[in-house]
């Protein structure tokens, strides 16, 4: 039994991205729209299964298309919507205190190369008690092959604001050069205030992924984040980390992850519970339909009176898929509340066959179990998640189990 715990905490992810085969654009290779409209009806049918309402900017809309910025817009005071470089301009001051400081540019070879190279993004900061009326939303697009995508994104929420981000990461058909995307996103939750992050990756099935987020909540403040991935890819690695730093701070992660043949997936969440009351869930569900999936999660609980649950649960519907759980919890006090519980199997025919005892055809009741299945503890998900989600779903079921 320790031999196969050890083997499992040593899992390494095995595919490095050799970044000499891909190419950095410039910061002006597409030209600036002044509105959604002026977007290709080919690109807003790729942009909507990414989440991005073309129709309907919201309280906001920021796209980037390789490295060049071609559209922001806000529509509410007391919230900026910059890129990464208009906002070094205009604010100084925060990158001095921000910029690079929750994500160090030696972490690993992706964020130094993004430190070295050019890199684009987004900066979104909200004064202090400002309540976001409508979700801002973004939209990282990679549209030429050969191409890797340099991102550094940048969120600020000062004390007692709230907002709801929606990010889209997608791409056009890539052909045989593939692309890649390297994402450092660095958000401060201050004192008080609730940021929602939902996140959709929609790439090409030949991309290859590698986001580097971290979270810093101070005191009574919230972060919520959703993550999305349903479309094959090549590989994607991220392991995000929440620093929870002030009493009473909460952060959750909810992840809801569909997995392909001859992909490889390598996902996860940390929080370290830093200050007393604060709490955090884990909580993750894999549908896999084919390659290998590995689902980790880790809580560190460092001072007296902070409670976490990690939560992993997996459903392999075709052979020779892979799903690897690896949770882990660090207590380092006497006086702290910490869990995890695992679950991977199948779809149990016995739950089918109750269903259609009930006049329910097979297809459907299929299509049940795994909505029951992936909903179960996400009932809160944003609804232009959900709506990807249930498509994703009647596609499975027509498939098979």
């Amino acid at each position: 039994m320790s031999k196969v715990r050890d083997k499992g905490l040593d899992i390494k992810f095995p595919h490095e991205v050799n970044l000499k085969e891909y190419k950095i654009e410039n910061l002006n290779e597409h030209p600036a729209i002044d509105n959604l409209e002026q977007i290709s009806e080919q690109d807003k049918e790729i942009m909507i299964h990414a989440g991005i309402d073309t129709g309907d900017e919201k309280g906001g809309t920021f796209l980037m298309k390789d490295q060049s910025v071609i559209h922001t817009r806000v529509k509410q005071p007391g919230i900026e919507l910059l890129s990464i470089h208009d906002a070094k301009e205009k604010y100084p001051e925060f990158f001095q205190k921000y910029y690079w400081k929750l994500i160090a540019p030696d972490t690993d070879k992706y964020t130094k190369f993004v430190h070295d190279n050019i890199e684009s993004g987004y900066f979104i900061y909200i004064k202090k008690g400002v309540k976001g009326f409508f979700p801002i939303q973004s939209c990282l697009f990679l549209e030429h092959p050969g191409i890797v995508q340099n991102v550094h994104n940048l969120i600020v929420l000062e004390e007692n604001s709230s907002l709801e981000i929606i990010t889209g990461c997608t791409s056009k058909d890539l052909l045989s050069e593939g692309g890649a995307h390297l994402g450092i996103t660095e958000i401060y939750v201050g004192k008080g205030a609730q940021l929602t992050y939902s996140m959709i990756h929609n790439w090409h099935e030949i991309v290859r992924v590698r986001p580097r987020t971290s979270i810093y909540v101070e005191e009574g403040g919230t972060f919520v984040s959703n993550y999305v991935l349903l479309k094959k890819v090549k590989d994607v690695q991220m392991n995000p980390i929440a620093y929870l730093a002030g009493r009473g701070a909460k952060v959750r992660f909810n992840s809801i992850i569909v997995s392909y043949e001859d992909s490889y997936l390598d996902i996860g969440a940390r929080v370290v519970l830093d200050a007393p009351e604060t709490s955090t869930e884990i909580i993750s569900r894999v549908v896999n339909r084919g390659g290998k999936v590995i689902a980790r999660g880790l809580i560190s609980g460092n001072v007296p009176g902070v409670r976490g649950h990690l939560e992993c649960q997996g459903l392999i519907l075709n052979e020779g898929g892979e799903i690897y759980t690896i949770p882990q919890l660090n207590g380092l006090s006497p006086d702290i509340m910490l869990s995890h519980e695992a679950a991977v199997g199948k779809i149990a025919r016995e739950e089918v066959e109750y269903l259609m005892a009930r006049g329910i055809e097979e297809d459907d009741a299929v299509g049940l179990i795994i909505r029951g299945f992936l909903y179960e503890g996400l009932e809160n998900f944003p609804s232009v998640l959900k709506l990807e989600i249930d498509r994703v779903i009647e596609e499975t079921k027509r498939k098979g189990y």
